[in-house]
């Protein structure tokens, strides 16, 4: 079969890989329809941390069709139509029967090289891993429950915005971006957008958003200026350590890609290398006794934390890799005709797997207005 594969800095190809089989009797066979690139995706092709190997499989936001089930599979069935979530998770753990599903105490990763931008994908847990969704509407309208939309919905969930208040999204890539929706939705009276990518803002503004340009004279005055003069009630941080706009820690981060896997994961532990401009942002500008939700992803383990300030201004912090299963049952019914989020005109781009190379490099550089990109098996 056809696979996007790293094999580098900026470095991914469309290669021929082994068709993958079914190994385990709960497995299932699913013909990848469509797929997204993620982005932290664009961690591993900018050299972002510990790396996959060469010629490793990307990809974790696919939909598709199943083509076969192991023979202890009972809840789906060839020619079914499912979503499979970016996190593995056995549905019947204690993890998971308290809605961490990500935390997952028998489906942690522990395989390398296998991922979902390819024409076909094994899944594990195919009696609770895989969402079912209806046949007949556009790919679009399900697959970002992959990803994007239980990530932005945990990210509001976390922001614990109270009824009729403000929150900031920090960052209008798809979680962001999806963040604004979702928070309007769910009642916030005031939603500030920001970022520093015009096409980005204006697609923030058309959607209603209050947009604002993070690279504007007084910032923070103008986001207090906006919120009573406090600041908003919640922050959402969906932008982690791919911040634009500081350079610290490019260099020591750009430096573990360069190293041996070994060396670099000590180096990420001790040396702080996650870029944390965005995260202190987002605490000089929630108001006292406000929460902070944070999306975005952050390697290093050692980052140092204003601490005193947190702690000053009584702030709550929650953060967390996405409990995709956690949020289904709520996103479901957004995704019926009236289509309240806007998922089928949320891709920018829809391309075939073929052109996956092109795909990374405009959603890298944010070219032509890309927010979101489906790859198209």
């Amino acid at each position: 079969m056809k696979a996007v594969t790293w094999h580098g800095k900026r470095d991914v190809r469309v290669r021929t890989v082994p068709d993958p089989v079914l190994t385990e009797p709960h497995d299932v066979l699913v013909r990848i329809t469509s797929t997204g690139i993620c982005g932290s995706d664009l961690h591993p092709y900018e050299l972002l941390g510990p790396l996959p190997e060469p010629g490793d499989v990307l990809g974790h936001e696919p939909m598709g069709i199943v083509q076969e089930v192991g023979p202890e599979v009972t809840a789906i069935a060839p020619g079914d139509r499912v979503v499979v979530p970016c996190t593995i998770s056995c549905g019947a753990c204690f993890m998971c029967d308290t809605g961490l599903h990500s935390q997952c105490e028998t489906g942690q990763v522990r395989v390398r090289g296998t991922g979902g931008q390819a024409e076909y994908l094994r899944v594990p847990f195919g009696d609770t891993l895989p969402i079912k969704v209806p046949a007949g509407p556009p790919d679009d309208r399900f697959v970002y429950l992959s990803d994007v939309l239980p990530a932005a919905w945990q990210a509001v969930a976390y922001a614990a915005i109270p009824p009729g208040g403000s929150v900031a999204v920090l960052g209008l890539g798809p979680i962001g971006d999806m963040a604004t929706r979702i928070a309007r939705h769910l009642g916030a009276a005031r939603v500030l957008g920001l970022d520093l990518v015009p096409e980005r803002l204006d697609r923030a503004r058309r959607n209603g958003i209050e947009a604002i340009d993070v690279r504007g004279a007084d910032l923070l005055e103008q986001v207090r200026d906006r919120t009573g003069g406090r600041g908003p009630d919640a922050v959402i941080d969906a932008v982690g350590m791919a911040a634009q706009g500081s350079p610290i820690g490019r260099i020591p981060r750009q430096l573990t890609g360069l190293l041996p896997e070994s060396v670099a994961t000590k180096l990420i532990r001790t040396a702080g290398v996650g870029r944390l401009h965005a995260l202190h942002l987002a605490i000089d500008l929630v108001r006292r006794g406000g929460t902070i939700s944070v999306s975005g992803v952050y390697r290093g383990l050692a980052d140092p934390l204003p601490l005193r300030i947190l702690f000053d201004k009584q702030i709550q912090l929650r953060m967390g890799q996405v409990n995709v299963h956690r949020w289904v049952a709520d996103l479901l019914p957004l995704l019926g005709d009236d289509d309240p989020l806007g998922t089928e005109g949320f891709a920018t781009h829809r391309l075939p797997l073929a052109e996956a190379p092109h795909g990374y490099e405009l959603f890298r550089t944010k070219q032509d207005g890309a927010v979101k990109v489906l790859l198209t098996p």
